[in-house]
């Protein structure tokens, strides 16, 4: 199998990279040149939002059997990129994300639910929603719906996250002592290995699947509880792992999701963050690793580390402030910072 993968150097395209590469499958990798491509695969520069951006794949010569893109800003630039493709590759995979769902996703909502108006297929930077699903038009515009493979993924962590969320509790456990630890032990999660995300796709694109998947883990796969348990165990860390509940938490004016990466109290937005169906997805593939060995392999990542691991600017800023883990665990002394 021939395959582009428009970026290929961080995350999502970075797996979906070396997944395919693993394969044997030959890697063509379209990018900007900030970040170093995986070994092996074949190389294009060119930057999406630039006037004359596409110069290097408008002249490759080469086709492909299956494009895999990642954008997540201006619809336009998947509008451009896709008609571009059209006539020299046979599949388009865009990786959406279930933010296209019209607020709040109820609970147990699959691929048909109703959708945000998406922005035009060839507008500029809306939000990012109105984006994800303008990018689904685009693609659908330029491929046809019988060729568009549109992967809403939820939450996803792994090696190579450049969000951030898996990395702090990795590191905020390693440093050891009482940890806050948000609750029930029992919740639920969601969410999605990065590298399970990466040989779904390939896997459905050599079976000429269309159409929307949401794509996350099955409901009950982990637990907010495990999660944290495999992060003290990887870590070897003299962590003691304190119960939060939720009106703690409120009380000490500390936002889930943000400052508590991954973690949502049950409620509207529990539901539509970590209530997904998934049963097309599984139906068509998906397997899901056990949380224990991605937050091991995530721990073993940022260990060959040169520094601190790569973040995206366009995210706000993830984790704990010393001050608001202090108003959580207003027992525990503190020494001078």
């Amino acid at each position: 199998m021939r395959l582009l993968i428009l970026g290929g150097t961080e995350f999502v395209g970075r797996a979906v990279a070396v997944a395919a590469l693993a394969r044997g499958w030959q890697v063509t990798v379209f990018h900007r040149g900030r970040h170093e491509a995986p070994e092996g695969v074949s190389v294009l520069h060119g930057d999406r939002t630039a006037p004359d951006g596409l110069k290097a794949l408008a002249e490759a010569a080469c086709d492909w059997d299956v494009v895999v893109d990642t954008w997540s800003a201006a619809p336009s630039a998947v509008l451009r990129t896709a008609e571009l493709l059209a006539p020299r590759a046979h599949r388009y995979g865009y990786v959406s994300s279930r933010s296209v769902y019209a607020w709040p996703a109820a609970a147990g909502l699959d691929e048909n639910g109703p959708l945000v108006e998406g922005a035009a297929p060839d507008a500029e930077a809306t939000d990012y929603a109105r984006d994800k699903r303008g990018g689904e038009l685009a693609a659908m515009e330029a491929f046809g719906a019988d060729r568009s493979l549109l992967v809403r993924a939820g939450l996803i962590i792994g090696p190579w996250e450049n969000v951030g969320r898996l990395p702090w509790w990795l590191n905020r456990v390693a440093r050891g002592g009482p940890v806050p630890a948000p609750g029930p032990r029992e919740l639920p999660l969601q969410y999605i290995d990065v590298r399970d995300l990466a040989e779904w796709i390939l896997d459905a694109s050599e079976a000429g699947l269309s159409g929307p998947y949401n794509l996350v883990s099955p409901q009950g796969h982990a637990t907010m509880g495990e999660l944290l348990d495999a992060c003290v165990r990887v870590t070897g860390a003299d962590a003691e792992l304190r119960p939060l509940d939720e009106g703690t938490v409120a009380a000490a004016g500390v936002e889930p999701w943000t400052d508590l990466p991954i973690w949502i109290p049950r409620g509207e937005t529990y539901d539509a963050l970590h209530g997904a169906d998934v049963s097309k997805a599984v139906a068509a593939g998906l397997r899901c690793r056990p949380v224990a060995e991605t937050v091991a392999d995530t721990w073993a990542w940022l260990g060959s580390l040169d520094g601190e691991p790569p973040l995206r600017s366009v995210r706000s800023h993830v984790g704990l402030s010393p001050e608001q883990e202090a108003a959580l665990l207003p027992d525990v002394p503190r020494g001078p910072v």
